[in-house]
């Protein structure tokens, strides 16, 4: 780990470094590590840990554990609670994005409360190949395969100023390796129940995909996936001057909209238009994956289309033309990953989407449940219901408005309001209680099953 910590300047001597501890083997390790190493680096060391409350009394024993375990090595710890749930339907945002906002809101406040400089979490190489493989299934480009960079900024201008950062001094470094250096040092470690539920995407990856991958590809496939990662973050800190330097050439807009003139755009070469319609995103707090980036491109004179976070993007004599989409309050809109899942608070639910391919292991389902694996070539979001929409269950014989097939099952108030549709561009592909739209249905046991789960409270 020294290493890599010289190869990329991460820790200087006078550091005064915020270890986030979880309680869980990674940080542990990193932890232990760190104090072995603090005098010949120079460093002054202290833990910091946010408790999410996702788990209850579990959470609140890792907490204690690891303060007891600062006490026990003389550390001063930094410790807050928050309610992530809560977060998360205030926000509209699933539960891991509302854990990993609130995390790094915590590690930024640390930073300028608690005389450090350094935040250090233990991102090792094994997260670091999840994330390429996750990025590179969910469309994001090279930006993705760039994974996770061993030093992170912070938003807030004055640490920024003062070189606060993020690192990951263990990106390196394997898993597996960690936790037989625990061992070697007797130091037990806690066990979060949550790594081990399926139904988060991360998870599937980690126990299921990339093993089969080493078994049956390449041993190897976790260093080579992190590999490419390091290639592909020299690639886009070139990119990222030269597109710098480009953009105020054809973008005039601020966060609330803008125009890339057509005029200068077009004369680019592929590869600047879609990283310039990239950084336009970027500006108005967007993150486009590949297919929406070349759904912008590929608009036509007068068209118009949606984008994720209710925006629009439109072309008007040559240019492409930002805005947000007008809104309800209310009114919400995810993307719903293939395979995946989504919590939806504002319904109490979440939405579940699996590929079924034949007789794969799990039961058979009628058509109903299965929506034509051509149908999601274009992304799917899960989002309230609109009014005038239209769908066409199984069992009727023409399309209904969704207004009334709520009705005839006596769904009222706030709760038809906020009841949950996923939609694919702009045709609504599957009702919540009313299963996939009948035109749209798979023709045998292959395609995309879409459930759903009411929410629960011990879930994290």
């Amino acid at each position: 780990m020294l290493g890599y910590i010289r190869k990329h300047d991460l820790l200087r001597a006078g550091d005064r470094v915020g270890i986030a501890v979880s309680g869980g083997a990674d940080s542990l390790a990193l932890l232990r590590i760190l104090l072995e190493l603090r005098q010949e680096i120079g460093i002054v060391l202290s833990v910091v840990h946010l408790n999410h409350k996702l788990r209850g009394a579990e959470s609140d024993t890792d907490e204690q554990f690891v303060r007891e375990l600062a006490a026990g090595h003389g550390l001063e710890f930094v410790c807050e609670s928050c309610e992530v749930k809560v977060y998360a339907a205030e926000r509209k945002l699933s539960l891991e994005t509302a854990a990993r906002e609130l995390r790094y809101e915590f590690f930024e406040k640390s930073l300028s409360t608690n005389s450090l400089n350094k935040i250090a979490t233990a991102h090792t190489l094994d997260d670091q190949a999840e994330t390429v493989l996750l990025k590179i299934a969910r469309g994001a480009g090279t930006r993705g395969l760039a994974g996770i960079y061993p030093r992170r900024g912070v938003k807030h201008d004055a640490l920024a100023q003062a070189n606060h950062s993020i690192i990951r001094p263990l990106l390196g470094t394997r898993r597996a390796e960690l936790e037989v250096y625990l061992m070697e040092v007797g130091q037990k470690w806690r066990e979060d129940s949550s790594n081990r539920d399926l139904r988060h995407t991360r998870n599937r990856i980690r126990h299921g995909i990339l093993p089969r991958l080493e078994r049956h590809v390449n041993p190897s496939v976790r260093e080579s996936l992190s590999e490419a990662a390091d290639i592909a973050r020299g690639e886009e800190e070139y990119w990222a001057g030269e597109v710098a330097s480009l953009l105020p050439q054809v973008w005039t807009g601020t966060r609330r909209g803008g125009t890339i003139t057509g005029k200068g755009f077009e004369q680019l070469g592929l590869a600047f238009q879609r990283r310039l319609v990239r950084a336009v995103g970027e500006s108005l707090e967007l993150e486009l994956e590949f297919k929406q980036v070349e759904k912008v491109l590929g608009l036509k004179e007068g068209g118009c289309s949606m984008l994720p976070g209710n925006w629009t993007v439109s072309r008007c004599k040559g240019d492409l033309r930002f805005e947000p989409a007008s809104a309800e309050p209310g009114d919400y809109s995810y993307e719903l990953p293939v395979p995946g899942r989504v919590e939806i608070a504002e319904a109490g639910v979440a939405i579940e989407s699996a590929v079924m391919i034949g007789d794969s292991g799990l039961e058979r389902y009628s058509p109903e449940h299965l929506l034509g694996a051509k149908l999601v070539q274009n992304g799917m979001v899960v989002r309230n219901w609109r009014a005038g929409e239209r769908f066409w269950p199984t069992h009727t014989k023409e399309p209904k408005k969704i207004k009334e097939l709520l009705q005839d099952r006596h769904i009222t108030g706030d709760e038809k309001k906020s009841w949950p549709v996923v939609a694919s561009g702009d045709e609504v592909v599957w009702v919540r209680g009313f299963g996939v739209r009948r035109d749209f249905q798979a023709s045998d046991n292959k395609g995309v099953l879409i459930r759903d789960f009411p929410i629960s409270e011990g879930e994290p």
